[in-house]
């Protein structure tokens, strides 16, 4: 027997995590399933900036750094952040970007491996990820080279001279999860490190760096997390490794003692040595309301409802749009939490789909793709989205040329 809206009505019901959309913004008429490019607004973030911006900067100006803990703010989240991930509280920072921390983590990999050359990743690769590999490598010349191999021969291709292997955990256009275990094992095994992007993954999967022996992780703040957007972005060392890697982003706020203000570097001898330059205190105040809820939530059952929301899109899809090619892998525990189909009229289907109310995204040449954020979507929300999505692909209601517009940002 076919799933119906009631039987979602009914999982809504009995939802352990129901409780926690009304913690959020969610405008009444979207359907939101774009969540892992830009989350929902938590609640709590506003009165949090606001307290911080009136009182902490307002009033209490630059005496907030020791008064509130600005100083701090770095690693008090990181400390929360590393609850989530599956890493030890002194493990985690939560500073710069991306981008930054890929390049700084990079380029301390290679200093864990000298006389190893090799940066291995796989084409396709989030684009940022391997533009970063590139302006490294050519910043380093014969130093340092960038191979990358297809996902599924990436284990193969680890040899001697690979230093250090970097792969996003769940690929941002397909969905697909590598496994982290795994690659960790083979990786060490081989003498190679491996970096971890989790920009796709962390605030959706039960993510245990530890319990993969992880080496060094970095994901953004604004997707699942809520943070906001253009929020920080976080690190992960690995306590074995802290004392040894090496930062070429040198910066005070690594230093041992920036408050000494002396002019040679000595970095410090933990995860502040992964700190650049002074952070977006305002930024922070966001992120850290939003990471409240998840400390709060229990990640296995984040991880059980994405599966299940997930499974039940490619159910009710695919009955309706015979039209798509499901991209993303069919069973979940090779899946992160969204779910691409394939279509030649990709575009012109996520913005008549956006014009309804069902907000996803598209990515070049032909995906659209729609992602599953536990905490605020309901299970009816699957219902909905799937009925407006047979509407439009069933009746060609996208097939205008208002929709065929490119926007700046797809």
């Amino acid at each position: 027997m076919s799933t119906t809206r009631a039987d979602l009505e009914a999982m809504d019901a009995a939802d352990p995590l129901a409780r926690f959309r009304d913690r959020f913004f969610v405008p009444e008429g979207i359907t939101y399933l774009d969540g892992n490019s830009l989350g929902c607004l938590p609640k709590a973030a506003l009165d949090r900036l606001d307290e911080t911006a009136r009182v902490e900067w307002g009033r209490d100006l630059i005496t907030s750094w020791n008064v509130h803990g600005w100083i701090e703010a770095p690693l008090k989240l990181g400390g929360k952040l590393a609850q989530i991930i599956g890493a030890e509280e002194d493990e985690v920072a939560v500073c710069d970007s991306t981008s930054v921390n890929l390049f700084k983590l990079v380029a301390g990999a290679l200093s864990l491996r000298p006389g190893r050359r090799t940066i291995l990743s796989e084409p396709g690769n989030f684009p940022t990820d391997l533009y970063i590999l590139q302006g490294l490598v050519g910043l380093l010349g014969d130093r340092a080279a960038l191979r990358t191999v297809a996902a599924e021969d990436v284990v193969a291709a680890i040899d001697d001279d690979t230093a250090v292997v970097v792969l996003t955990h769940v690929h941002y256009k397909t969905g697909r999860r590598h496994d982290m275990a795994a690659i960790t094992r083979a990786a060490q095994d081989r003498g190679a490190l491996v970096i971890w992007d989790l920009s796709h993954s962390a605030g959706a999967l039960a993510v245990d760096l530890n319990g993969c022996n992880a080496d060094l992780a970095v994901g953004c703040g604004y997707k699942y997390l809520n943070g906001g957007p253009g929020a920080p972005a976080f690190l992960f060392v690995a306590r074995r490794h802290q004392a040894q890697i090496v930062n070429p982003l040198s910066g005070w706020m690594g230093h041992a003692a920036p408050f000494a203000f002396v002019d040679g570097y000595e970095p410090a001898p933990d995860i502040r040595r992964e700190l650049c330059g002074t952070p977006s205190i305002l930024a922070m105040a966001a992120l850290d309301a939003a990471l409240d809820l998840f400390v709060e939530a229990d990640m296995d059952q984040v991880e059980a409802k994405s599966a299940r929301m997930c499974d039940l899109f490619i159910e009710l899809v695919e009955a309706r749009c015979p039209e798509l090619t499901l991209v993303s892998p069919r069973r979940s525990t090779e899946r992160g939490s969204q779910v691409s189909f394939a279509h030649p009229d990709g575009y012109p289907i996520m913005q008549a789909l956006i014009a309804r109310g069902v907000i996803g995204d598209f990515r070049a040449p032909d995906i659209i793709r729609f992602g599953f954020t536990p905490l605020y979507l309901r299970y009816t929300d699957v219902w909905d989205a799937a009925e407006a999505i047979g509407e439009v692909v069933g009746t060609r209601a996208y097939d205008r040329a208002e929709f065929r517009k490119v926007a700046a940002v797809t």
